[in-house]
């Protein structure tokens, strides 16, 4: 959600509506963008029944940073975006590692998401 005007004419990536209250609420193409002011990022490490994922999921920074993965677990929304994704197969463990700049999961097929610690 956002309230300011500088901040929705820098986004040339969302698509914004005004709310009933004056705010904007956006939604964003994340394919276009690779850092995003007013969001946080997190790595993650999430495994699904037949495949194991690597990539970045944002949040808007309207919470704490370490709240990234609670919030997006107990949203109301049913799929998470996952950014610079690497996909692995777990039923074909020899095949290439699928590199896309953009995925959505369905949080009712992740079995475990958990944060990656950069260096």
């Amino acid at each position: 959600m956002f309230n300011n005007e500088d901040q929705i004419n820098e986004m040339n990536f969302a698509e914004c509506q005004k709310t009933d209250n004056g705010n904007y609420l956006c939604e964003i193409d994340f394919t276009k963008v690779t850092t995003i002011s007013g969001f946080w990022s997190e790595k993650v490490y999430v495994v699904t029944k037949d495949y194991e994922i690597k990539g970045y999921v944002f949040m808007p920074k309207t919470g704490k940073k370490n709240r990234v993965l609670s919030d997006i677990l107990n949203s109301k929304k049913r799929f998470v975006a996952i950014k610079d994704a690497e996909i692995a197969d777990r039923r074909y463990p020899d095949r290439k590692i699928e590199l896309t700049d953009f995925i959505q999961i369905n949080l009712d097929s992740i079995v475990l998401i958990r944060p990656i610690k950069e260096h």
